[in-house]
């Protein structure tokens, strides 16, 4: 809807076509060191900070040299953990632990032997129960030490390993870091970006609807990129090519969008 009004090729500000913010570019370099030398990085961060960008940027950089299995369902069983990184890695599951364990081995050998780089990422690592994470650790040591084992969380994460019974994770960690929310200069830069990379020009938000979104986007990429494309279908709704506070305050008006609204009875 929004590309055929606007005449564009490219849908704005979709997932697909986000690359790498300066901060967030700078933290994919130094996994992809810990790929070569091996580690158990942390990547942390609020929702919609950035970590899902991050992900896909792992997934997609480089697929016949960077080999990158991935767990999202973090709330299994150990036993269900292992049957989706057997699924990650092509391997038939026949339902034993010590059996799938020893096949991941293998694999992650012949990867190693095949000159790749092993990246296992696991995803919402902070729902994970920690005994799981703590028997993925055990197996992760038989892997190539040159692997690194990714995993992407919410703060609260790091007050799970700093338990004492979760010491043996949190002091294998080699890297660790949280994405910041974003400065106005910042958002406002990657929204006029976006607007590049859609062929669309920088007086599509006017100035006044701009400072509106950054301001409500409170440093979020997310929250910011899920405002501009409300705004840009109400503009639709217009018919209209311009956006301003008027189609920005529609969408603010929205239940979701309002902190201090009452939740239905």
């Amino acid at each position: 809807m929004i590309r055929a009004h606007f005449g564009l090729q490219k849908n704005p500000f979709a997932a697909e076509t986000f690359t790498l913010l300066t901060h967030q570019q700078e933290i994919f370099d130094i996994l992809k060191v810990h790929a070569q030398q091996g580690g158990l990085c942390l990547v942390l961060g609020e929702p919609g900070t950035g970590k899902s960008v991050l992900k896909e940027m792992l997934l997609t950089h480089d697929p016949k040299r960077l080999i990158t299995p991935v767990v999202n369902r973090t709330l299994h069983t150990y036993h269900n953990t292992l049957r989706i990184l057997c699924a990650a890695f092509q391997i038939e599951f026949n339902g034993q632990d010590h059996h799938c364990e020893r096949l991941l081995v293998q694999e992650a050998f012949r990867v190693h032997r095949a000159g790749k780089m092993l990246v296992p990422i696991i995803d919402d690592a902070h729902l994970m129960m920690p005994e799981c994470l703590r028997k993925l650790r055990l197996l992760f040591e038989d892997f190539p030490r040159s692997h690194n084992l990714v995993l992407i969380a919410q703060p609260p994460l790091l007050q799970t390993l700093a338990l004492v019974q979760n010491e043996e994770i949190r002091s294998r960690v080699t890297y660790s870091v949280v994405l910041p929310r974003l400065g106005p200069e910042a958002i406002e830069a990657f929204i006029l970006a976006e607007l590049d990379r859609a062929g669309l020009g920088h007086n599509t938000f006017t100035p006044d609807a701009l400072a509106l979104i950054v301001r409500s986007g409170e440093g979020l990429l997310r929250r910011t990129k899920n405002l501009c494309v409300s705004s840009l279908i109400e503009t639709v709704r217009d018919q209209t090519r311009i956006v301003d506070l008027k189609q920005v305050n529609r969408v603010l008006i929205q239940p979701h969008w309002r902190k201090d609204c009452d939740a239905p009875l």
